[in-house]
């Protein structure tokens, strides 16, 4: 494996900030740099988004050392939720900000990369703005990436990306969303004015040849199957605190009154011996509705719900009163089950079965959500079945 090579004064924030890489970082490095099409697949908080944003920033820094840094998109980012949107445009701000005053500090010459987001959610007046000055970071959805290729100026915009970046890659790959994602990605590279370098972001799936062959699409598959991309496999393994809990009445094949107000019981005990809980559940009337028992049991101050149905404002505030530490619950559908970063979450509960066991451990996943972190979760099965 060819070493990877940063600029000096990147190299040294990375090591006063982290230490020493992670393993998807380690491996995954060199493999983006040679501007090879990259996957990489390990579990979940172990650096992955950050193993690709590094070696695009450090792209991009030592392009604006050499003066050649332009206003335009350099970087596409996708994500599969508009919430993760948001979360990693403000992930990138820190490393950015962070690296630009090393720089400073050390004497280069100041280079200001800037990073945007582009979803439903965005305002118009903000859509004018990203065109008339793109980011050099693009932070999308695979809808909004859909609709910028359907329109002259989003494709006059999207025409000078380098590089694609596609996180959480398995939650789209084997469902329509995943079909339309396919054709978003081939219509970017016809587009494209120079090659378009592929990376993936995905929990460990098998086969992981598969989400290589979604990802870097027919043309780079050869005759025998086998995709042309380098696939970082860390494996799957990760050490986590799994409990069933279960009520002292007995399950029927329906929840009756009796067992939901032990649930809710426990719940409340739960998230009170713990500084931040996320609770999960699967549909978006449960999820009002066990946040108004929470509420009771707890004040209202301390519990919210976080869903589709609500108002991105809504979203926002929720996840960011979480983060800031004024929420003690915070309960939730599919809306908060990937990549987010939502602050220091302590326990994750699972109210029924989730559809895959994979769901199940992405969501519990969510909990201790940093480097060296041990997931903790709780599982709360509903009926007998």
């Amino acid at each position: 494996m060819t070493p990877f090579k940063f600029h000096p004064v990147i190299a040294d924030w990375f090591a006063k900030k982290f230490g020493s890489p992670t393993e998807p970082q380690q491996f995954g490095w060199p493999a983006i740099q040679s501007g090879a099409h990259t996957l990489i697949a390990a579990p979940t908080g172990s650096g992955k988004t950050l193993a690709a944003f590094l070696a695009s920033l450090d792209e991009l820094f030592k392009i604006g050392s050499s003066g050649n840094l332009r206003d335009e998109i350099y970087v596409v980012y996708v994500s599969p939720l508009k919430a993760l949107s948001n979360d990693i445009q403000k992930n990138l701000e820190e490393p950015l900000v962070e690296i630009r005053d090393a720089l400073k500090t050390a004497g280069e010459k100041e280079i200001q990369i800037r990073s945007a987001v582009r979803t439903g959610d965005t305002p118009a007046a903000q859509r004018l703005a990203l065109i008339k000055k793109p980011p050099h970071i693009l932070v999308t959805t695979p809808e909004s990436l859909y609709l910028l290729l359907t329109s002259v100026s989003g494709r006059k915009m999207l025409a000078t990306v380098r590089t694609l970046i596609v996180d959480e890659i398995h939650a789209v790959v084997g469902n329509r969303r995943g079909s339309h994602l396919a054709l978003s990605m081939e219509r970017l590279a016809a587009l494209t004015k120079n090659p378009l370098q592929r990376i993936g972001l995905s929990a460990t799936q098998k086969p992981i040849e598969e989400v290589a062959r979604f990802l870097v699409g027919t043309n780079y598959i050869s005759k025998n199957g086998k995709p042309n991309c380098e696939i970082i496999n860390i494996g799957h393994k990760r050490a986590m605190d799994l409990q069933i809990e279960l009520p002292g009445s007995p399950l029927e094949a329906v929840m009756s009154n009796e067992v939901w107000t032990e649930v809710y019981k426990k719940l409340a005990e739960l998230i009170q011996a713990h500084r931040t809980t996320l609770v999960f559940v699967n549909t978006r009337r449960l999820a009002e509705r066990v946040t108004g028992h929470l509420c009771e049991l707890l004040g209202k101050e301390n519990v919210t719900s976080h869903h589709g149905s609500l108002s991105a404002k809504l979203r926002l505030d929720a996840e960011n009163r979480l983060k800031r530490g004024e929420l003690k619950a915070l309960v939730a559908t599919s809306s908060l089950e990937l990549g987010i970063d939502i602050g220091s979450v302590e326990l994750v509960c699972q109210l029924g079965p989730t559809r895959s066991i994979a769901t199940c451990l992405q969501r519990v996943g969510r909990a201790e959500h940093r480097r060296g972190g041990l997931p903790k979760g709780r599982l709360f099965p509903l009926t007998r079945d």
